[in-house]
């Protein structure tokens, strides 16, 4: 009878201890889950271009405006820009990218350099600033207009990115391909190196002027932007309605007198997984300290434009911001 009850005890705690093991193992499971649910990130990182280009230092800067003024920490990245942000923010390579508002838009309807590889899990945070397409040369080069460029080797950016974009929709305005040049796949930095060393001869350049590296080219040769006539800018954004017209200042990189340009937008994008709070907070910190912004091109950044031009969807917590403050 000992014996028995005995036996009987032993199972009952080795199946009591089973019991707790397993509420350990559920609870465990559940306290992993709800911990993870919804966590906001600690570090975030920010896509930007080529250290030469205008959104790396604007990179910088906003890093230091979301790390002083949020709880998490970000870093600006340099990156191929605009194409290839996009698709690294698909991609969970970085978590706020800049973007040319016209990329962002065939990257979210799968059009042109996106047509295999449609972008769906990326949404607007703000507008930025007027990017203008500058097309670059040497004072001295001989080559004052697009009809000039034929024959010429010419700088017209990555394939897929948005100056190669910009370049090729330009080129067509003005009756030309890229048949007619000889194209030249560099990058913003590359571009004016091989200007002032001879190597080529002109550069498209997507960016917001003044540009870092067109000033270092001006500052040992004297530089020309080539302009866009009124006529052919109304045909280019009667065709493509994403283009405004735009203009360099005199007195940029030196020059003597205006030259009429045409412009995209810049804009930031973001993963469209990143908490409503978060992107809230991370909006209103750049967007409330515009003041601390020390590039030229921080006078364009305001919210109440801060949703224009956007053709993408927008993050719900960028859109409470500016609800906020434009209501």
């Amino acid at each position: 009878m000992k014996k028995s009850r005995l036996l009987l005890l032993t199972i009952l705690s080795v199946f009591a201890l089973v019991l707790a093991a397993c509420g350990t193992k559920k609870e465990e499971g559940t306290a992993d889950t709800d911990k993870n649910a919804g966590e906001a990130p600690k570090y975030l990182s920010i896509l930007t271009g080529g250290t030469q280009g205008t959104y790396y230092p604007l990179g910088g800067t906003f890093a230091d405006l979301i790390s002083t003024n949020t709880d998490v920490k970000a870093t600006a990245e340099v990156s191929q820009a605009s194409a290839a942000n996009m698709t690294a923010l698909q991609n969970g390579e970085g978590d706020i990218a800049f973007v040319q508002t016209d990329i962002a838009y065939y990257a979210t309807e799968g059009m042109l350099m996106f047509e295999d590889q449609k972008i769906d899990s990326v949404s607007a945070l703000g507008a930025l600033y007027p990017e203008t397409v500058q097309l670059v040369t040497l004072a001295d080069s001989g080559i004052k207009s697009y009809a000039d460029l034929k024959g010429k080797k010419v700088s017209v950016g990555a394939p897929g990115s948005g100056t190669y974009a910009n370049a090729e929709q330009l080129l067509e305005i003005h009756g030309l391909t890229m048949d007619d040049i000889k194209p030249q796949n560099l990058d913003f930095g590359e571009s004016t190196d091989g200007i002032q060393s001879g190597q080529i001869d002109a550069a498209f350049i997507t960016a917001g002027y003044p540009t870092g590296a067109v000033e270092a080219l001006n500052a040992t040769k004297g530089v020309y932007i080539i302009p866009v006539e009124a006529d052919k800018a109304d045909a280019l954004i009667e065709k493509y309605p994403y283009y405004a017209k735009d203009a360099v200042p005199a007195g940029t990189y030196g020059l003597k007198e205006e030259i009429p340009a045409v412009s995209v937008g810049a804009m930031l994008a973001v993963k469209k997984d990143l908490p409503e709070d978060l992107v809230y907070e991370i909006t209103k910190a750049i967007y409330d300290n515009t003041d601390k912004i020390g590039h030229a091109k921080g006078a364009f950044i305001k919210a109440e434009s801060g949703l224009d031009g956007i053709g993408i969807e927008v993050h719900p917590g960028a859109q409470k911001y500016f609800d906020e403050v434009n209501n």
